[in-house]
């Protein structure tokens, strides 16, 4: 593996002096207050923007005279967002980073934070995110990976991936007879409608579809969410 073009093994601390990470179990010395834990953390890198810091410090409404050991799960992770973001690094490694955040922060953290972050810069920086909240992040994804059991299930482009995988929904004024259509990746018919799932196809489709007269005939791109719920349909045909 290289990150950087290096070789992490042999040249662990200038790949991590490059990157910021932030686990899913945050923990910080529990003496530390928050200002303790922000000046340590930069203690140990060549950069620290103390602007982003106070304006994540105000969106996060964290108290700089508050122990460690008195924070909630999403405080702690708050402040450890902010430790990985002040030194700007190249590389963001995000595992479940909005874990314990309410739902407006989290809001604003994905769509503010972390879009600040990369737009900023966006040639240089880079965020990876390990998530199941995959709807959150939907705006923000170039390209995505769904991983089974630590086997690859796909990987692609995500307006690829929306250009390629199609839902198409039908309504008939009456029941139809079981629909049978050639390149159709499945196919779920309940009563007089049905929703049927294209990969690269959906014209072909929609066109055999509006041969029998719908009632109503619909087509919409996939959302990444729905990609990963069907991932092991769809990798059976990619």
């Amino acid at each position: 593996m290289r990150v950087f073009g290096l070789d992490p093994q042999r040249e662990e601390v200038a790949v991590k002096s490059r990157l910021s990470y932030v686990p899913d179990a945050v923990a910080f010395y529990p003496w530390m207050t928050v200002r303790d834990t922000l000046d340590y953390f930069a203690s140990f890198r060549p950069r620290w923007n103390r602007d982003i810091e106070n304006d994540l410090l105000k969106r996060f409404g964290l108290t700089l005279s508050q122990k460690a050991s008195t924070m909630s799960k999403g405080q702690k992770t708050q402040l450890a967002l902010i430790t990985a973001i002040c030194p700007e690094p190249e590389l963001l490694v995000l595992d479940e980073p909005t874990s314990g955040l309410d739902p407006i922060v989290r809001r604003e953290f994905i769509e503010t934070v972390i879009g600040a972050y990369q737009s900023s810069d966006p040639e240089h920086r880079t965020v990876f995110v390990s998530t199941h909240l995959i709807s959150e992040f939907e705006g923000l994804i170039d390209e995505f990976t769904v991983i089974e059991q630590g086997r690859n299930l796909l990987t692609m482009n995500a307006d690829d991936a929306r250009d390629r995988f199609k839902k198409i929904s039908v309504r008939f004024s009456v029941e139809p007879a079981k629909l049978a259509l050639a390149g159709a990746l499945q196919i779920r018919q309940k009563g007089r409608e049905a929703e049927i799932l294209a990969n690269g196809n959906s014209e072909k489709l929609m066109a055999e579809l509006q041969s029998q007269r719908p009632e109503d005939l619909r087509c919409e791109s996939l959302s990444l969410e729905e990609i990963f719920v069907a991932s092991k349909t769809l990798t059976q045909s990619v």
